[in-house]
């Protein structure tokens, strides 16, 4: 009787556990193909991402030119600077 006692008691107290998770949590949800916010979204901060430059690699692609114009003999401005 014991045993039936305890089973009895931790299988309502993981339930309550589990009620009491997903209550006080919001989630999002999907209903009918759209994603619907949490509960909290009126009250969540805003994350702000600054826009960058478009082309990511542009520090890349300009060591690259300058590497190319050295191996060419040339210097940034375009004039030979070989003696």
């Amino acid at each position: 009787m014991k045993l039936w006692r305890f089973r009895k008691t931790g299988f309502l107290t993981l339930l309550g556990g589990v009620a009491v998770s997903v209550m006080s949590t919001g989630c999002q949800t999907t209903v009918g193909g759209q994603t619907l916010p949490s509960p909290t979204y009126l009250t969540d901060d805003v994350q702000f991402f600054p826009a960058g430059p478009e082309f990511i690699l542009s520090k890349q692609e300009q060591a690259l030119e300058r590497y190319r114009l050295e191996q060419e003999g040339l210097d940034e401005a375009g004039v030979d600077d070989t003696p």
